[in-house]
């Protein structure tokens, strides 16, 4: 089988399309999947270094509670009902109880 020589040049400027092609993919990931988890992520790192005693909060495993105590060792002490306290690491702190409300209050309204 004979496979004519036209076939087998390069067409001019098919590796610089690839290549912006490619550029462009990189750049939609990043910004519709690296650069939002990063931005949460800062959010996240920002919330739980500026807890204090009394926020009302959400742990990654659902337990909601007021905090009462901030401890140096990145701890805290969780009250989660009157005269009932837990010891939980900072890291397993999940959101604000009130930002958990206000979204589970708007999706009821959808």
């Amino acid at each position: 089988m004979h496979i004519p020589s036209i076939l087998l040049q390069a067409q001019p400027g098919g590796s610089s399309s690839t290549l912006i092609i490619m550029v462009m993919m990189i750049l939609v990931f990043y910004f519709f999947m690296i650069r939002p988890q990063a931005k949460k992520a800062k959010q996240q790192k920002q919330f739980i270094t500026d807890l204090q005693k009394g926020d009302k909060i959400v742990t990654i495993a659902g337990i909601h509670g007021t905090i009462n105590k901030v401890n140096d060792d990145a701890t805290l002490s969780l009250e989660t009902s009157p005269g009932s306290y837990i010891k939980i690491e900072k890291s397993a702190i999940s959101m604000e109880w009130t930002a958990n409300i206000n979204k589970v209050a708007t999706e009821e309204k959808k």
